[in-house]
């Protein structure tokens, strides 16, 4: 039998005295996916005692969204544009980028697509 994960994971994390949510998104997120991982973020964001968070999104596992999953994550950006700082998007797939791209046109804050975690989290810590 061949099961396919797909979802999405969360956390808030801390490299010194930086705070930063943290999503892991795997396989082709579904509408299903964003019915639970929504309230789920927007519970996160209510509890970081700052004006902006930044946001470290690990893509690396990711293959895509369906239809409906799309137009859930374009709702969800905007809805919570101006509260993000920095988002760093570390992936491996030249789409990737591009989303990158498509996505600063979106959130307030700064977006950057990495290939390296090391590189990506340094650049949430500025």
């Amino acid at each position: 039998m061949d099961m396919k994960k797909h979802g999405l994971s969360i956390g808030i994390n801390r490299i010194e005295s930086v705070f930063f949510v943290t999503l892991k998104a795997i396989g082709t997120l579904t509408h299903e996916d964003y019915l639970v991982i929504t309230p789920m973020l927007e519970g996160a964001l209510s509890q970081v005692d700052q004006p902006k968070v930044s946001l470290f999104l690990d893509a690396t596992e990711l293959d895509g969204w369906d239809l409906r999953a799309a137009w859930d994550d374009l709702k969800l950006g905007l809805k919570h544009k101006s509260e993000f700082e920095r988002v760093a998007i570390l992936g491996n797939k030249d789409w990737q980028e591009w989303a990158a791209k498509i996505g600063s046109w979106i959130i307030a804050g700064e977006i950057k697509y990495f290939e390296d975690e090391d590189d990506a989290l340094k650049w949430l810590r500025y």
